[in-house]
């Protein structure tokens, strides 16, 4: 642990620096990222003439422009590299530094978001004044929060991917479950569709798994749709779910690796 801590400062360092030089391929992942503003651009159409639900036009605007700020900020792409390591051989490089593979990739992801803070803020700023301060919650607690369900959303979306690109050591391709999964991420999250407008079951099934909890739950948070109470609750869940996904990362890594061979360049 105190060579991991002592390490951090240069791998963050290192992923910063590989953020910028590749800034043109990060750019192109923000824009990948854009479908929260489709989504507003419909959903206040049909809310034109009468609220769907209680969400009218200018809290579909507040509910869109948050997930999207919450999806930046929780993004990431170890599921590539994991991926392409393994099946390339380029692992093994990574296995005889004195730290954890997984932990120089959370450092390497982490790393960019100061570049995609540099995107996120202006988002932000402007989310606030087209919607109104009325549509951001007022609650300090729940304001404090925030940055904890954001930093548990990152770490669900993280270790899930540690999950499934952990796969590769034994499936070809990994990636084809990870679509399955960014599937299911898109009807479950609230991404498309906030989750309440769907059937009550549905909106049921979603609080049992984790993709609500990777941005349906801050993005309610911040913008005044959750009680205290049940905030308190769900942020509860949220890092129960950080806790299960963590040992399931760490249980598939051991497992994977048995099966791991370097080979090819």
């Amino acid at each position: 642990m105190r060579r991991t801590l002592k390490a951090l400062p240069t791998l963050l360092e290192v992923g910063f620096a590989e953020a910028v030089a590749y800034r043109a391929e990060f750019l192109v992942w923000l824009l990948s990222t854009n479908m929260p503003l489709v989504m507003l651009a419909l959903w206040t159409a049909v809310a034109r003439d009468a609220p769907v639900g209680r969400f009218g036009q200018r809290d579909f605007v507040a509910y869109f422009l948050a997930a999207l700020v919450v999806r930046m900020m929780t993004g990431a792409w170890v599921i590539w590299e994991l991926n392409f390591e393994i099946r390339e051989g380029t692992l093994a490089l990574r296995l005889l530094r004195p730290i954890h593979p997984l932990v120089a990739y959370a450092a390497e992801n982490l790393a960019a978001l100061p570049l995609r803070a540099l995107v996120t803020l202006p988002v932000a700023v402007g989310a606030l004044l087209v919607v109104g301060r009325e549509r951001v919650t007022h609650d300090p607690l729940l304001l404090a929060l925030f940055p904890v369900t954001v930093a548990g959303a990152w770490l669900i979306t993280f270790l899930a991917m540690a999950i499934i690109g952990s796969l590769a050591f034994r499936l070809e391709q990994a990636g084809s479950v990870f679509e399955v999964w960014l599937g299911l991420f898109g009807v479950f999250s609230g991404y498309l569709v906030p989750l309440e407008l769907f059937p009550r079951w549905v909106e049921t099934l979603a609080r049992a798994l984790p993709f609500r909890y990777m941005l349906a739950f801050p993005v309610e948070l911040v913008i005044g749709m959750t009680p205290r109470a049940r905030a308190l609750a769900e942020l509860g869940i949220q890092w129960g779910f950080v806790a299960l996904l963590g040992l399931g990362a760490s249980a598939a890594w051991r497992l994977g690796l048995r099966r791991f061979s370097a080979v090819g360049g």
